[in-house]
């Protein structure tokens, strides 16, 4: 699902002007390049960092942007104005720029010589004031970007420029990205719902419905030496409940579940599908509700949402791309229930069976027992529980007039007591800055209870995804009070409106 991640490139674009001379924008070029030299091998950057020539003329940028938005393999321009860099020379190119940009204002030499400066060292180093040139037509020309501060060397550059590559990573995964639906939407839910044809034009990716009849045939076409092989990669990786063993009383619903899982993943691989929704209320021909293969499928890379939720398969498989090659699991989730102990405020979330096995903190257990809803045979699923850490929740709603990203960061913690009886993978945590507040926030906000939780990505991923989506942001962390929040929320409506 990710290997032709490896392949993704942003561009490394430097700003200058002939008014300094050749020999002067020979050592501009000569910096540029082991800048974009040291990003690319720096192991923190999840792409290739490629030199471009560097830019002196309206028409060089012109083409330099037309040249990116036709590169597949180009995800976004880093840009950096070495020298002073007129900057109505680069009108023509942000113009028509349809890829996401990052303004880095750094400097090739990290300090000021104090004893040798002259004016040639003046000369070679003038970004202080030629990224405030670039910075201006960007922001007079209402040009999302990222502004990245400091000194190129230094790890919190790096970080940052990391940060923006995985944002701009799962942008470009979405464009042209098919999201395929098995059954509709969960009937009477509202949150689950919204327009595709919108999103669509809004995000880039597709989603469309099938009928479950549509996916049997791929069920009923896989063999039983696929299903063997599958069983036996499951005994490898989980601990098996005695149950699904060998000679286990459930042992077929394990085949069942193998079944389904093998089906289910031939017809996402045949139709490039990146993601997808299932619904407990539309299992017609399914022995039982396809909980493990949604598990393993997410782990594998796809996004899910249940009950037709496809907002949220969306936004996990974005958030999968975003953590690619980070330490941390991402996973469709469900505030399911509150601890409400004065002082030791909780939430558990969980959902029927579709939580991803990449957040688990050990070798999940795999099990089978009875699920009330949806009326088929008992549904063998993965339990496990989350380490505790820092983590997020965050979700996309259709606002009507826009989208709204939503992100609450949460102190995840282990549960006070073990939980033998609850037969699903489940995560506690405490909403920042508190339940109380963080909640009430999250719903002031319109939060879904779906959400893609994650303790691999962070809030910065998901405000550099919203800023090159175009879309609304909103944050509840310990700095978030309701009073301000509700001010917030109420100027966002004024702006969204006035900027149609």
């Amino acid at each position: 699902m990710f290997t032709n991640l490896k392949n993704k490139e942003v561009w490394f674009i430097t700003g200058s002007q002939h008014l300094y001379g050749e020999e002067t924008l020979k050592e501009v070029a000569k910096h540029s390049q082991t800048i974009a030299a040291s990003l690319g091998e720096n192991e923190k950057i999840p792409v290739k960092v490629i030199f471009k020539p560097v830019l002196t003329s309206s028409d060089a940028i012109y083409d330099l942007c037309v040249e990116a938005n036709t590169s597949k393999n180009c995800i976004g321009l880093i840009a950096w104005m070495h020298t002073f860099s007129p900057a109505k020379m680069w009108i023509n190119g942000l113009n028509i720029l349809n890829k996401p940009l990052a303004h880095l204002d750094t400097q090739y030499n990290r300090d000021i010589p104090w004893s040798d400066i002259d004016m040639n060292f003046m000369n070679s180093n003038q970004s202080a004031h030629g990224d405030r040139e670039f910075g201006f037509i960007c922001t007079r020309m209402k040009r999302a970007r990222k502004v990245i501060v400091g000194y190129w060397k230094d790890e919190a550059v790096i970080q940052k420029l990391a940060v923006w590559c995985g944002a701009a990573l799962a942008w470009n995964d979405l464009q042209g990205a098919k999201f395929a639906r098995f059954g509709d939407n969960m009937r009477e839910v509202a949150v689950t719902e919204g327009d595709k044809v919108e999103a669509q034009m809004k995000f880039g990716y597709s989603v469309n419905g099938y009928a479950l009849g549509d996916l049997i045939k791929y069920v009923d076409g896989v063999s039983n030496a696929e299903i063997r092989s599958l069983v036996a990669e499951y005994e490898e990786s989980y601990e098996i409940q005695p149950e699904l063993a060998q000679d286990g009383a459930k042992r077929a619903s394990l085949k069942d579940a193998a079944k389904i899982e093998l089906g289910m993943r031939q017809f996402l691989e045949e139709g490039n599908f990146k993601g997808f929704t299932s619904n407990f209320e539309n299992l017609y021909g399914l022995s039982q509700l396809p909980g493990l293969a949604c598990q393993r499928l997410m782990a594998a890379g796809y996004g899910f949402g249940g009950e037709g939720d496809w907002k949220t398969a969306v936004l996990i498989r974005a958030m999968k791309v975003m953590s690619y090659g980070l330490i941390g699991g991402t996973s469709f989730m469900e505030d399911y229930t509150y601890h409400l102990e004065d002082g030791n405020m909780k939430v558990l979330g969980s959902h029927m069976l579709e939580v991803c096995p990449s957040i688990a903190n050990k070798k999940p257990s795999m099990e089978i027992h009875p699920l009330s809803i949806g009326g088929k045979d008992d549904p063998v699923r993965l339990v496990f529980n989350v380490a505790a850490g820092r983590g997020l929740n965050a979700t996309i709603i259709d606002m009507g007039s826009r989208f709204r990203l939503i992100v609450n960061e949460l102190d995840v913690v282990n549960p006070d007591y073990d939980l033998p009886k609850l037969p699903v993978a489940r995560a506690l945590w405490v909403p920042q800055p508190d339940l109380k507040v963080g909640t009430q926030a999250w719903i002031l906000a319109g939060g879904a209870h779906h959400s893609g939780f994650s303790q691999a990505v962070t809030k910065e991923h998901l405000e550099d995804f919203s800023e090159i989506a175009g879309i609304e942001f909103v944050l509840i962390n310990h700095e978030t009070k309701i009073h301000e929040l509700k001010k917030e929320l109420r100027w966002n409506d004024l702006y969204y409106h006035l900027a149609k």
